[in-house]
C-alpha cells in the first residue's frame, strides 16, 4: 500500500493514476484527510507514505498537511519560492519495525521530495505543474520512467488531434507532448500518426446532423477473469433473453422515433458477446433493427462475434443477410492453456475454424482482439500468437494491454494467479506493432485505461478502408452516441464542446423491469 496525504482535496485522480503507473500492483490511497490516512497505516504499514500540498502565496515552512503532522514533522519546509503560489511533494520510507504505525507516529524517513512554482488561478497549469514535478520526482526515485510519461487521461490523442485542428505542425506538437508530459518519442510519434489518419477517416461524418448507434446484449458463453463489462453468462439468462429483447425493442422504438430526422453513421451491435443469441434472436434483432432505421447514410455496421465457441455457420449468415459489414472474431491469444486459466470456453483451433468459415461466407473486414500481459504468458508466447494471427490475415486488428479493474476475477481473487507475470513491456508493444505493419495495417485509434498492464495502452490497427470508425468516434467523442441495453451509457455533445451522458442499469432484470426509466434518461439527455 502506498498512502497520498493531500493538504486539500485537489487533482486526487491526476495523482492517484500516475503513482499507481510506478508502482503497479500497488494498493494508492489518495485522501485529503489526515486522519483517515491515519487509519489505514495503523492497519497496515505502508510502502510509502506521501505528502502533497498545494501552498497559495505568501505561506512559508511550517505549514503543515494534517494538525498531527504540525507536531510530528509532517510539514513542508520553504523552498525559496515565497511569494509564489507552489507546490510541495514528499516521499517518506516507514520504519522497518512492526507493528503498522501511522506517519504520524513519527519514524519514517524522508526519501525524496519535489516542488513546483505555480499559478493557482491556472487549474490546468497547476495540474500540469503537479504531475511534472511529481513524475521527474518518481523518475528519479525508481530509476525508470513511463512510456507516456506524466499523461494520464485515457485519450492521449486527443492532444495532437486538437492541435492539427488548430494548425499546427507536427514538431510543434511534438515539442509540446515532450516538454508538457514527459512522453516518449514513440508514443508521440504513434499519437500523431493516429490523429493524422483519424482525421482523414472522420472527414466523412456528418457531426451537426449525424449520430451513431450502441447495442448492446450483455451475455456471453462465460465470464473471462480480467472482464468487468454488463455481461452475465448466458446460460443463467436464457429463458429470459426474449424479454430482454422486448425491453430493447422498446428503446429502438424511441431511438426511431425521436432521431427519425437525423442520419445514421455508424451501428455497433457488442456485448457481451451478441453471437450468445440464437439465429432466431438474432434475426429478430436485426429485423428489428431494419425495420426501425434508414440505413441510407450508414457507413459502418459492425457486430462483434467475440468469442469463437458462440459462433456458428447460421449466425453469421444471420449477420450477413441483415448487411453487417464488420465483425470481430477475438482469440486473445492462441494459447490454449492461457485461454483455459482465464475462462475463455474456446479452443485455438475453434478461434482459426470461425475465422475460415466467416471469410468462407464473404465477411471481408474481420477484426481479431488480442490482449498483452495475460497471465504467465512470455514475450515467446506474444510472438507465437502473433504468428499464428498473420496467417490467417484478419483486416484489422485490435492489440490491448491487459487492465485488471475492480470488479474482475483477477482482481477479486489474485491469489488463484498469485506468481504469475501479468506485465506488458515495450517488446511485445512493439512486436505487435511490427506483425500488424506487416499485415499491411496503420494504426487508426488508441486508448487508455487505468491499472493497464506496464503503463501501456490499446491500439487498433486496420488495413486501408478497414478502420472501425465507431471506435474513432467514442474514444475522440465528436458525435452524439445513442446507446441501448444493459450498462450502455449514451453521449450527448454540444456545440461548445460540453458532453453529457446517461447510462443505463447494467443489470439485466433491472433493466427489463425499468426500461420505461431507461428511455426517459434518453429522452432527457437528447431533448433538453
Amino acid at each position: 500500500m502506498i498512502t497520498v496525504c493531500l493538504n486539500e482535496a485537489n487533482f486526487e485522480y491526476d495523482i492517484h493514476s500516475l503513482v499507481q503507473a510506478f508502482f503497479a500492483g500497488e494498493e494508492v490511497k489518495v485522501f485529503a484527510d489526515g486522519e483517515k490516512i491515519c487509519r489505514l497505516e495503523q492497519e497496515r504499514m505502508p510502502l510509502l507514505h506521501m505528502e502533497t500540498a498545494f501552498l497559495p502565496q505568501g505561506v512559508g515552512a511550517g505549514t503543515a498537511s494534517s494538525q498531527e503532522g504540525m507536531e510530528k514533522g509532517s510539514y513542508f519546509s520553504g523552498s525559496g519560492q515565497e511569494g509564489k503560489d507552489r507546490i510541495e511533494i514528499k516521499v517518506y520510507l516507514p520504519p522497518e519495525s512492526l507493528p503498522a504505525q501511522p506517519f504520524t507516529a513519527g519514524g519514517y524517513t524522508l526519501a525524496a521530495q519535489a516542488s513546483a512554482a505555480a499559478d493557482f488561478s491556472d487549474r490546468k497549469m497547476t495540474k500540469d505543474r503537479l504531475k511534472q514535478a511529481l513524475y521527474q520526482m518518481l523518475v528519479e526515485y525508481t530509476g525508470h520512467s513511463l512510456p507516456w510519461g506524466s499523461l494520464t487521461g485515457i485519450r492521449p490523442v486527443k492532444i495532437p488531434m486538437s492541435m492539427l485542428g488548430q494548425g499546427k505542425g507536427e514538431q510543434e506538437i511534438r515539442d509540446y507532448m515532450a516538454k508538457t508530459y514527459f512522453a516518449s518519442e514513440q508514443k508521440i510519434n504513434l499519437s500523431i500518426e493516429i490523429a493524422k489518419l483519424e482525421r482523414e477517416i472522420l472527414s466523412q461524418i456528418d457531426y451537426q446532423d449525424g449520430y451513431s448507434q450502441y447495442v448492446g446484449i450483455p451475455f456471453c458463453p462465460s465470464i473471462c477473469s480480467y472482464c468487468s463489462f454488463s455481461s452475465s453468462p448466458i446460460g443463467l439468462w436464457e429463458g429470459k433473453v426474449d424479454q430482454y429483447l422486448d425491453a430493447l425493442d422498446q428503446e429502438i422504438d424511441f431511438t426511431a422515433a425521436a432521431f427519425g430526422h437525423r442520419k445514421l453513421n455508424t451501428i455497433y451491435i457488442g456485448g457481451g458477446t451478441p453471437t450468445t443469441l440464437t439465429p432466431s434472436q438474432l434475426d429478430r434483432l436485426l429485423l428489428k433493427m431494419k425495420r426501425s432505421f434508414d440505413f441510407s447514410d450508414l457507413l459502418e455496421y459492425t457486430a462483434e462475434a467475440g468469442r469463437p465457441d458462440s459462433i456458428t455457420r447460421e449466425k453469421l449468415e444471420v449477420l450477413q443477410e441483415y448487411g453487417i459489414s464488420r465483425i470481430s472474431i477475438n482469440p486473445q491469444t492462441m494459447k490454449q492453456e492461457t485461454l483455459d486459466l482465464i475462462g475463455r470456453r474456446h479452443t485455438t483451433e475453434q478461434a482459426k475454424e470461425s475465422f475460415w468459415l466467416a471469410r468462407e461466407l464473404g465477411f471481408d473486414n474481420i477484426n481479431m482482439d488480442l490482449i498483452m500481459g495475460l497471465p504467465g504468458e512470455s514475450s515467446e508466447d506474444v510472438g507465437n500468437t502473433l504468428e499464428q494471427v498473420k496467417a490467417l490475415a484478419p483486416d484489422s486488428l485490435t492489440v490491448h494491454s491487459l487492465a485488471i479493474k475492480r470488479a474482475a476475477k483477477l482482481k477479486m481473487f489474485p491469489e488463484e494467479y498469485q506468481g504469475m507475470q501479468m506485465a506488458n513491456n515495450w517488446e511485445t508493444i512493439e512486436l505487435a506493432a511490427k506483425y500488424a505493419r506487416e499485415l499491411g495495417m496503420s494504426p487508426y485509434y488508441l486508448y487508455r485505461q487505468k491499472n493497464m498492464a506496464g503503463n501501456f495502452e490499446n491500439v487498433g490497427y486496420a488495413k486501408p478502408g478497414k478502420a472501425g470508425i465507431y471506435n474513432i468516434l467514442m474514444m475522440e467523442e465528436k458525435q452524439d452516441i445513442v446507446a441501448l441495453g444493459a450498462g450502455s451509457i449514451s453521449k450527448r455533445l454540444y456545440p461548445e464542446g460540453r458532453i453529457e451522458r446517461c447510462e443505463n442499469v447494467k443489470d439485466v432484470a433491472s433493466f427489463i423491469e425499468r426500461i420505461d426509466e431507461m428511455i426517459e434518461r434518453k429522452r432527457k439527455l437528447f431533448e433538453g
